[in-house]
């Protein structure tokens, strides 16, 4: 039998979702060895990614590609879901709270078992299409997923953020076993931040590439332009931070909203809209 990267990364999609309903399961019933088990499936699933990622650009070179697993929409979402569990990880690391994982791995979870399960999402590797042709690619997909990733997961502390503070109780119940408030709103401002910096970095480096590929830097090609949009929504909401001392729910808001635009970034210009970066759509 034949096991390719693609049933391992269907695999790892129940992996991450074990790990999803651990961690909710921990933040329900406060089980610290349910916190334990979750964060030991998550690093587990983490380490067959990165094993299948690995393996799915030897495929690649074996098929006479040679390119990194990151030119379709299948791979794309793949590498999301790594970036963000990545991100994720880090985090936890750093705060000691198990508890975010229970916001921030569904995202991951949702987007690895789109691509595994859409039959939409044509998983064969295939070789390069000219515009994907350089050395570019690498650092273009690779910060802005860290930028995409990084939202992903300030908008899952957004959420908590919002369910916290709208409880009559927050320190009572599941609330209760949410991280406070001030962590809550420093850990979310230090990721968009985070997030923010890698995407403007993403968009630099996309410019380059533009014009190496197509003879301009910027083109309002309609993937250009939404993420120009998505970029000024974080910028705006820095902004607010730095200079108007916004905190809490007002920054809670503009994250998801932001992460919304990510999401229409993503995916809704690739099904609602022609343009350059066609290729990337479902089949």
């Amino acid at each position: 039998m034949n096991i390719d990267s693609s049933h391992i990364l269907s695999i790892t999609t129940f992996v991450y979702m074990a790990a999803a309903i651990l961690y909710i399961s921990y933040w329900v019933f406060k089980a610290k060895r349910l916190g334990i088990v979750a964060t030991t499936v998550t690093i587990i699933g983490f380490l067959m990614q990165t094993f299948a990622l690995g393996y799915r650009w030897y495929e690649s070179y074996k098929l006479g590609y040679g390119h990194a697993p990151l030119s379709n929409l299948y791979e794309s979402l793949v590498f999301f879901a790594w970036v963000t569990i990545a991100v994720y990880l880090v985090i936890e690391w750093r705060t000691k709270s198990r508890i975010i994982g229970a916001f921030a791995t569904p995202f991951a979870t949702f987007a690895i078992a789109y691509a595994s399960f859409n039959p939409s999402v044509d998983s064969q590797i295939e070789p390069l299409v000219p515009a994907l042709q350089s050395n570019w690619l690498l650092a273009h997909v690779i910060t802005c997923f860290l930028g995409y990733a990084s939202f992903a997961v300030a908008c899952g502390l957004a959420i908590m953020y919002l369910i916290k503070s709208k409880s009559p109780n927050p320190e009572e119940g599941v609330t209760g076993a949410l991280p406070s408030l001030k962590m809550l709103d420093d850990l979310m401002h230090q990721t968009i931040i985070f997030g923010f910096l890698w995407l403007s970095v993403g968009i630099i480096t996309g410019s380059i590439w533009a014009n190496r590929a197509w003879g301009s830097y910027w083109s309002w090609d309609p993937k250009e332009t939404w993420s120009l949009i998505t970029w000024f929504i974080y910028a705006t909401a820095l902004h607010a931070r730095f200079v108007k001392g916004w905190r809490g729910k007002r920054i809670a808001i503009l994250s998801i909203i932001g992460f919304c635009s990510v999401i229409f970034t993503y995916f809704g210009v690739n099904y609602l809209l022609a343009g350059l970066h066609s290729y990337a759509a479902p089949q």
